[in-house]
């Protein structure tokens, strides 16, 4: 693998994260009161994502309701959520949110041979046109930080106003994460860390960089 930024360390040189999830010796109540919603991995376990940022209780209190409501309860389908998710993670390079979207994203009907693809971007072979929209947008915002007028003209051809809103939102929220996890040097739980980011095919830069709307 060529990609400095894979999410698999070398464990005889790894250093460890730079913030440990809290153990669970360590909670206190107010923090088993705030993890307590969570569901637990088949180990027993909470998500290190999740025993991590707790320690900033305040911040924790309203990042989850925000982050479930898009995981959990938002208007767009499953699998565009995932498909959104995933090109995020690799846009950004994020190991951790890739290993743990990647059972989401099966569940949700992606395919394995969709799901290594997704590192190649919208423009690779086999994306129906709606898939490659909305790989399009997650490049778009990734790069520009906006939709172009005609991707957002053609995301609007089959969703709605609200699910305009959330595919932006959401989208910024996996940034979000992203940049607290890759800098927080998170590690990714046994059994997840079997999953790979595929080599990235990055947006084009286009105007440099420029925000266009075309």
């Amino acid at each position: 693998m060529t990609d400095e930024h894979q999410h698999r360390p070398d464990r005889a040189t790894d250093p460890g994260p730079r913030l440990a999830p809290l153990p669970e010796d360590g909670w206190d109540p107010s923090t088993r009161e705030l993890l307590a919603p969570i569901p637990r991995d088949a180990d027993g376990h909470v998500a290190n994502v999740f025993t991590t940022l707790v320690r900033h209780p305040e911040l924790f209190r309203y990042f989850l309701p925000f982050g479930s409501h898009l995981l959990r309860g938002g208007r767009l389908p499953d699998r565009t959520r995932e498909l959104l998710i995933l090109r995020t993670a690799c846009n950004t390079r994020a190991g951790y949110e890739w290993g743990r979207h990647v059972p989401l994203a099966r569940a949700a009907g992606v395919t394995d041979e969709e799901i290594h693809r997704i590192g190649a971007g919208p423009d690779a072979q086999g994306w129906t046109p709606a898939d490659a929209r909305l790989l399009r947008a997650a490049d778009e915002l990734h790069r520009d930080a906006r939709l172009s007028s005609a991707t957002w003209s053609a995301l609007a051809t089959d969703h709605d106003e609200a699910q305009l809103i959330e595919i932006t939102m959401l989208v910024g929220q996996y940034h979000m994460v992203a940049f607290f996890l890759n800098s927080a040097g998170t590690r990714l739980e046994p059994g997840y860390d079997t999953q790979t980011l595929p080599a990235l095919t990055a947006p084009e830069d286009g105007a440099g960089g420029v925000h266009r709307d075309a």
